[in-house]
């Protein structure tokens, strides 16, 4: 059985955990109060779920998913996701985040800088451009007329086919992106952010993104 190592339990994380319960993995949650103000959603998620420490969540992984205010990035534990594979929903908000001159600036990307803090890791980009509401009620079986797509992006074709096949249990097509350096095309304040679209919709509106 596939464990999902979740580290962030606000509207993303939680939306995760009930999805990959629900399309038959096992998931352990994690936040920054600790595993004991985690009950009522674990109670949510059902048996497949527990509560840990960011540590312990990162340890029991197969799959991880970080889904933590970008200010926090650097408090994701580094050892235990050694080798595995990080799903990062990461979005750079100043207002919430502070300025980080690098972003301001266009010299990098918000999961190119936690694939810096995790470099035995690989990040790959993932419901980073959804909102959390919808990705419980969005999703359609393969082949459905105007299906819903999400946007990938990774250094690694492996890790991106690694979120086509998640996307498409959630149901949801997938355009991928190429590498972490192009995942600012479906950032904040792009025209494929938050946006219901289909996979042509999606590619036009990832073609019109401007840094």
């Amino acid at each position: 059985m596939t464990t999902v190592g979740i580290i962030g339990a606000g509207h993303i994380g939680s939306a995760l955990a009930k999805g990959f319960a629900k399309n038959g993995y096992d998931v352990v949650i994690a936040n920054s109060r600790g595993p004991e103000t985690l009950t009522a959603l674990v109670a949510s998620v059902g048996d497949r779920a527990r509560a840990a420490t960011a540590a312990e969540a990162a340890e029991a992984a197969d799959i991880a998913v970080v889904t933590v205010p970008l200010k926090a990035y650097r408090d994701v534990p580094v050892e235990p996701l050694a080798g595995k594979t990080v799903l990062d929903t990461n979005n750079y908000y100043f207002e919430r985040d502070g300025h980080i001159i690098a972003l301001d600036d266009k010299q990098t990307t918000t999961s190119q800088m936690l694939q810096e803090h995790l470099p035995q890791s690989t990040v790959v980009k993932a419901f980073n451009h959804i909102m959390a509401a919808d990705i419980l009620t969005d999703g359609s079986p393969a082949g459905t007329e105007n299906r819903r797509a999400l946007a990938t992006s990774s250094d690694s074709d492996a890790a991106a086919a690694l979120v086509t096949r998640i996307y498409d249990e959630f149901g949801f097509d997938t355009v991928n992106i190429g590498p972490l350096s192009e995942s600012w095309r479906v950032e904040r304040d792009q025209p494929a952010y938050v946006v219901r679209q289909n996979r042509d919709e999606l590619e036009r509106n990832l073609a019109r993104a401007a840094r």
